[in-house]
């Protein structure tokens, strides 16, 4: 039953991380057919009307609960749903899906860093080591290389837009650890919906800048896949690998996302796979690694 279980949290796991791995792609896909706050939009409310369908009774068990931090939620929602999100998309019409998807692997690194200010967490020497290499390799695909841009303090825009974007979903995740106790469908049902309201100003400022412009055909096809794989099948399958294996093992799945990222741009988009990618991805994965494996020791 054990080893049962454990392959069926690798298979939803290593499916959740292919999704993200996927959207990285889709943000390059979405340009020209579809605007980045038009995808933040369709994308959740997508999501909240598949989860009032099937998610309607552990919603209604978790109500009385979740009413009570509807602001905590908010905030939650807001941030690290339609706010990540937004930038995420943005970020695609500036920048390639390999540096993207590179770039979102470091939010591990993040999350360690944010729980040494926030909560005085305390970082070994490996990790220590973990975080500056995952942070050289930030900036190496972040400068795409060139000695000449780091000196100039020089950044993509779209690269730029990713990092904050990060910084975000760091804060977000360090938040959740503080949420109600309440089932992960109910949760994420309220916060989809907050995402989802947030959502309508950003595309009403958007519609105001540069007008309406309705999605094509591809357009729809690209934020259906959005709502269906990253948005929906990605997040519940996280969840499910979490009760099999728990959230330390589940999360070191999250190494997966920018190799997939890389794969798939190399082969759908037919990005380059330049030498600089590959190390500052080596340092990525290698900071991870180093981060996770100098996790100090639970005693008892």
């Amino acid at each position: 039953m054990i080893r049962n279980d454990q392959l069926r949290a690798c298979v939803f796991l290593t499916v959740a991380t292919l999704c993200w791995g996927l959207n990285a792609n889709f943000a390059k896909l979405a340009v020209g057919e579809i605007s980045p706050m038009q995808v933040v939009t369709f994308r959740w409310l997508g999501v909240v009307l598949i989860l009032l369908i099937f998610a309607r009774d552990n919603i209604q068990r978790d109500w009385p609960i979740l009413r009570r931090h509807l602001p905590f939620l908010a905030l939650m929602g807001g941030c690290g749903f339609t706010l990540f999100n937004a930038l995420f998309y943005v970020a695609g019409h500036h920048t390639s899906a390999i540096n993207i998807g590179i770039l979102q692997g470091a939010l591990p690194v993040f999350v360690l860093v944010g729980s040494f200010i926030a909560f005085g967490q305390r970082i070994g020497a490996l990790q220590a080591l973990g975080v500056s290499l995952t942070l050289l390799g930030v900036i190496i695909v972040a400068t795409g290389g060139s000695l000449q841009q780091l000196s100039d303090f020089s950044i993509n825009r779209g690269d730029f837009f990713m990092l904050i974007a990060c910084l975000i979903y760091a804060v977000y995740s360090l938040g959740l650890s503080k949420g109600p106790r309440v089932t992960p469908l109910g949760l994420f049902a309220v916060m989809a919906f907050v995402a989802w309201l947030v959502s309508l100003p950003l595309v009403a400022v958007e519609t105001w800048i540069i007008g309406w412009q309705s999605p094509t055909a591809k357009g729809w096809i690209i934020v259906s896949l959005i709502t269906l794989l990253p948005s929906l099948l990605a997040q519940l399958f996280f969840i499910f690998g979490v009760k099999l294996i728990g959230p330390a093992r589940a999360g070191t799945f999250y190494n997966l996302v920018p190799v997939f990222a890389s794969i798939f741009a190399v082969v759908i988009l037919r990005e380059v796979f330049e030498s600089y990618h590959a190390l500052s991805l080596m340092l990525v994965l290698g900071g991870i690694w180093l981060s996770e494996k100098g996790k100090p020791k639970l005693v008892g």
